[in-house]
């Protein structure tokens, strides 16, 4: 059987990324994403869009990409143990690619700010979990008071090694249409994320293996806008977990992006989020949990306001499966009262 194919991001982008010989390489094989068109919300917009949906990395989020890279520089560094701060993707990421290279993964979660989909993922690759009562800014300033003090790598996306593995979404969506989307929409909650896909559309254009640079169009939860708003939010709050974040780590480099690029970073409310939830799985049949939904929220709120071009091409990034945060999910469902197991009752009940 030849496996040479199934290659992860550091083997397919070896030329792009600071590794050397020496590099131990950690994969779960993740990169790779499916980039899907869309069959109803871009006929509806007037938009040429796609979906670069990373719900189906390994453990089902974008974060993959930088931890395969982060967990790959610690195991060369001789670092032993590793520890992030999260309100769920990362510390889910870290635990796995910790476990898969024999690490021990700390990681300090926010007191109930958690999705439980993302909680359990991190238990289950048996990293140790520390809740602390206060939210995601406190625990990232702890866990980088800590790697101060012992020796433990901190996996977080202000580690560099997260950005140069992030990067590589960029190049992939790039590898996929042959050309560079003139617009990418994407939630932003931390920041290294639309950082990273910055950096890498520059890259790729340096290299001239691209014409064009997009703008970058960013969105953060009303509840959870401090680049909006211009300063940190004491307490952040939201439905999209992910990007529950008042003080993101990578302000100053996504504000740069967004200026760079000629785009924006804007807001939508977790109404919205909701509404874009249920267009995005009803729709297209595609289920991204809340945080991803924020970039069709925005999509759709600059759709309405005139903004783009007719036949723009657009790529959203999702960025989480929606199995992420399941409780998000049911609660906007409703399960239907038992009927009678009849041939006549049930085919009624299915509009027959």
């Amino acid at each position: 059987m030849d496996i040479s194919q199934y290659r992860g991001i550091i083997e397919r982008y070896r030329d792009y990324l600071p590794v050397s010989s020496r590099t131990p390489v950690i994969s779960l094989l993740e990169g790779n994403t499916p980039l899907i068109p869309s069959v109803s919300l871009g006929k509806k917009l007037g938009l040429r869009l796609y979906f670069k949906f990373e719900g189906v990395n390994p453990t089902g989020s974008f974060k993959d990409r930088g931890m395969t890279l982060a967990i790959s520089k610690a195991v060369e560094a001789g670092n032993s143990a590793v520890i992030c701060a999260s309100t769920g993707n990362t510390s889910a990421s870290a635990a796995a690619y910790a476990s898969r290279a024999g690490l021990k993964a700390l990681v300090l979660i926010p007191e109930g700010k958690i999705a439980m989909g993302k909680l359990a993922q991190a238990l289950i690759h048996k990293a140790r979990v520390v809740q602390i009562k206060g939210n995601f800014d406190i625990a990232l300033q702890l866990v980088r008071d800590i790697c101060e003090k012992y020796q433990v790598a901190l996996v977080n996306s202000v580690n560099p090694y997260r950005i140069e593995g992030q990067k590589t979404a960029a190049f992939e969506i790039t590898d996929t249409l042959g050309e560079t989307p003139e617009y990418q929409v994407l939630p932003v909650g931390n920041a290294g994320n639309i950082t990273a896909y910055w950096k890498g559309y520059k890259e790729y254009h340096r290299q001239k293996k691209s014409d064009r640079l997009p703008r970058m169009l960013g969105f953060q939860a009303e509840g959870a806008a401090p680049i909006v708003l211009g300063h940190p939010v004491t307490d952040p709050e939201t439905i999209a977990t992910a990007i529950r974040i008042g003080n993101p780590a990578s302000w100053q480099a996504a504000v740069a992006a967004r200026d760079e690029s000629g785009g924006l970073i804007g807001t939508v409310s977790d109404s919205e989020i909701t509404e874009a939830s249920k267009r995005l799985a009803g729709e297209e049949g595609v289920f991204a949990e809340p945080a991803s939904a924020a970039s069709i929220a925005g999509l759709l709120k600059l759709s309405r306001a005139g903004y783009f071009s007719q036949e723009s091409l657009v790529v959203a990034i999702l960025t989480g499966h929606g199995l992420k945060d399941p409780q998000f999910a049911i609660s906007e469902c409703c399960l239907p009262e038992p009927i009678a197991p009849t041939l006549n009752t049930v085919a009624e009940a299915c509009g027959l």
